[in-house]
């Protein structure tokens, strides 16, 4: 088996196509119910599999994930490479807040009343165990637009042979193989000021984002400004390789009390690229110029989740009883073995 094929293989639904719905919820775990809601992370896809069942078509799916304090606190071996509480930022101007998160449950189907059904059901095996700290309910716009009525995920890779390496940890051979099909996702929610926004006309919009509205097609070099959303958002290496993630952003609002917004989700086998994206944004590449987004989309929470292969959630041991999965306090955790060293706490 080849390290692509072992990666999809072994990966949860992060390389789902887009959906026409989607729930976003993020839970803290109670004190003390840190086992009982590890034990309930092995049912859920069987949850899922017993909702989707009935309508296979709507392309149900639920990818969980882990934050770097409840990895602690449910498995106590070493964290994953990548994974570390969101670190905040503060530019000059704009800040990206880093609010509690211990698991993510991204639902998403092709029918909201599935992603209701299953959310519904993730509250009933979790009751008890965890709090809601947030729930965004989503929905395509148009044509795959945005509020702010541009077409969003654009450059986003969606063939496999792209997708993957960009989302999933080992896809081509490298990184952390014990958790090869794993993935990394940061997320955020955008509150828009659609009220400043449609005060801008078409052409001074198009200079926030890079592209044109009505086309999508990204603006000139000669023309975008260095500040714009596209261009502080396009990651390259020394090589000049360009660097990508897997996003499934998705519009959501509440028309009576006019709250409209996009909810950030970043699928990337190293979150250092998301990471890298938004320092541009927030503190700038270069100093003082921030994404000019920004000035119109506040991002109200931030979360980084580590999204273990899909065996993982259902038996953890396996995973954590190799070489290199010690506890942080160097010594072992439940079921790891003797010979194991430890790696690096990145919190």
């Amino acid at each position: 088996m080849t390290p692509q094929d072992r990666a999809q293989n072994q990966a949860q639904d992060v390389l789902a196509p887009p959906a026409k719905a989607a729930i976003f919820l993020t839970v803290t775990i109670r004190d003390g119910k840190e086992q009982e809601a590890r034990d309930a992370l092995a049912d859920v896809a069987g949850v899922t599999r017993a909702i989707g069942f009935r309508i296979p078509e709507a392309a149900l799916t639920c990818v969980v994930g882990i934050g770097a304090h409840a990895w602690d606190r449910m498995y106590a071996a070493a964290r994953p490479d990548g994974l570390h509480p969101f670190r905040p930022l503060a530019g000059d101007k704009h800040v990206a807040v880093s609010t509690p998160g211990d698991l993510l449950f991204h639902v998403r189907a092709d029918r909201p009343d599935l992603c209701f059904e299953l959310g519904r059901q993730l509250m009933v095996l979790f009751a008890g165990l965890v709090d809601t700290v947030d729930e965004v309910h989503g929905f395509r716009y148009w044509d795959q637009r945005d509020l702010l009525g541009f077409v969003d995920g654009t450059e986003s890779p969606t063939d496999a042979a792209e997708s993957g390496p960009a989302a999933l940890v080992g896809f081509e051979g490298s990184g952390d193989l014990t958790y090869a099909g794993a993935s990394y996702v940061i997320v955020q929610k955008y509150l828009h000021d659609l009220d400043t926004w449609d005060r801008l006309s078409v052409e001074e919009q198009e200079l926030v984002i890079g592209r044109k509205k009505l086309s999508d097609i990204e603006l000139p070099d000669s023309v975008k400004p260095d500040d714009s959303h596209v261009e502080l958002n396009t990651i390259t290496d020394p090589d000049g390789t360009e660097r990508d993630i897997v996003r499934d952003n998705m519009p959501f609002g509440a028309v009576g009390t006019g709250e409209f917004g996009t909810y950030f989700i970043g699928y990337a086998a190293d979150p250092g690229v998301t990471e890298e994206m938004l320092r541009n944004m927030f503190l700038g590449r270069d100093p003082g110029k921030h994404d000019r987004i920004l000035d119109f989309s506040t991002a109200v929470t931030g979360c980084l989740f580590f999204v273990p292969p899909a065996d993982f959630l259902e038996d953890p041991e396996p995973f954590l009883a190799q070489p290199g999965s010690t506890a942080a306090d160097g010594s072992l955790g439940i079921g790891r073995l003797a010979h194991s060293a430890g790696r690096s706490d990145h919190a």
